[in-house]
């Protein structure tokens, strides 16, 4: 055997194992890296603590590109500076946070929600994905099932909030996302997203559990009567969620 050779103590199987390791290194370094593209740097409540970036690092900045045209730069960390509409009920750090307004609509607990452009999702053909059905050619209801149209809506406290005068459906994913609610008094407009609703085709009544009746007017509206933006997405079902917690002061309370 000639000097420098490895061949007679390192075979090819080996090789590939040590190669593997490190490329599953590399691999585990990057998409570590890239997940701390939003959200970091981390703050800690005590303010003599700086912020907190661990390992590795926050990555550089970078260009991605849209689906709808152009690209966005997203610096590293992206971090969020909104406001925190809500003050801890206890001095030391981790305390629970009270809410100071109207939590459902500032993005506090279950109702909170990211900061999406302000813009229609597209499908892939470049169409805005969710329309009401006026605007859906091509789509409609299955006749075998309820048609939601001309349905009473009625908020947790069972008094009527309104009455469904269209139906909004996903082009791409095929299903009802929201129904458009015309709010009884007013004549506003808002939309009620589809799986926080209880449809009965016997009473021809639709149950939202979520919020009360007198709440459905503060539903974030929207900017078009023909298309929802990302951000309005996020806006519409995080007010439903965090109603499960803060729509009446007795869902904060514990049930014991």
């Amino acid at each position: 055997m000639g000097r420098g050779a490895i061949t007679g103590y390192i075979d090819v199987a080996q090789v590939v194992l040590y190669a593997f390791w490190v490329f599953f290194a590399g691999l585990i370094f990057y998409l570590r890296r890239e997940d701390k593209r939003e959200g970091y740097p981390l703050w800690s409540e005590a303010t003599s603590t700086a912020p907190i970036t661990n390992f590795p690092p926050i990555p550089p900045l970078k260009a991605f590109k849209l689906h709808e045209g152009g690209s966005v730069l997203v610096e590293g960390g992206r971090p969020d500076t909104r406001p925190i509409k809500a003050e801890p009920l206890e001095p030391w750090p981790g305390a629970p946070l009270y809410p100071t307004g109207n939590p459902m609509l500032d993005g506090v607990g279950p109702a909170s929600y990211a900061t999406r452009a302000d813009i229609a999702e597209l499908t892939y053909e470049g169409e805005i994905k969710i329309v009401p059905l006026r605007a859906a050619h091509g789509f409609f209801l299955e006749t075998r099932d309820p048609d939601p149209r001309g349905m009473t809506v009625k908020g947790a406290d069972g008094a009527t909030a309104g009455v469904v005068k269209d139906v909004w459906v996903d082009r791409s994913e095929v299903v009802i996302r929201y129904l458009e609610v015309e709010l009884a008094g007013s004549g506003k407009h808002v939309l009620v997203p589809m799986n926080f609703t209880r449809v009965s085709g016997e009473t021809r009544t639709i149950s939202v559990v979520a919020i009360l009746a007198k709440q459905f007017m503060d539903i974030p509206a929207l900017k078009s009567p023909e298309q929802v933006t990302r951000l309005e997405e996020e806006k519409i079902c995080a007010y439903f969620a965090g109603g499960y917690l803060y729509a009446t002061p007795l869902r904060a309370e514990p049930l014991l």
